[in-house]
């Protein structure tokens, strides 16, 4: 079995939250992740991100940059799946709001902080409580491998 290449697009508004949307139809249903998708042969990683991020929710992305990478395994699909997923970040129109363009893939879009999402994601790690939203494997996965990492408008203004 293979690894593939995810993108994965943080793409922050005026007030330095970004958007997760609600998975449907395959691995990580129920769960909260970033607009994104799979590497193309030959694309960029800013290619794909721009347009991953355009098919899915609507929105252009300005600055759009590499941030970090992680190695995700998941165990709880048949077949098991490897993914090294590449986070890019960017910035989108101040105003602009995403649109559900694959209701086959996603049923919600939602602006969270990055303290919202830490917060949940060590919810989901320790197991004690309920996160307000059950994360991807990949977001948690980032917390848990890149600690430090954090992200906001400067970053990706810059």
């Amino acid at each position: 079995m293979e690894a593939r290449v995810g993108i994965a697009v943080f793409v922050l508004n005026a007030e330095g939250k970004f958007i997760l949307g609600k998975r449907k139809g395959s691995h990580g249903a129920n769960t909260w992740g970033l607009p994104g998708g799979h590497l193309e042969f030959g694309e960029s990683f800013e290619t794909c991100g721009e347009r991953e991020l355009l098919e899915e929710t609507g929105l252009k992305v300005q600055n759009l940059q590499f941030l970090t990478a992680n190695n995700n395994v998941f165990r709880d699909v048949t077949p098991n799946k490897h993914y090294v997923t590449i986070f890019m970040g960017g910035v989108c129109e101040e105003g602009a709001e995403p649109q559900i363009m694959e209701p086959e893939k996603c049923t919600a879009w939602d602006w969270v902080s990055w303290d919202e999402m830490v917060a949940d994601a060590k919810i989901m790690v320790s197991g004690e409580g309920t996160p307000s939203k059950e994360l991807f494997l990949p977001l948690v996965e980032l917390l848990l491998q890149r600690p430090a990492f954090s992200i906001s408008r400067e970053l990706v203004e810059n």
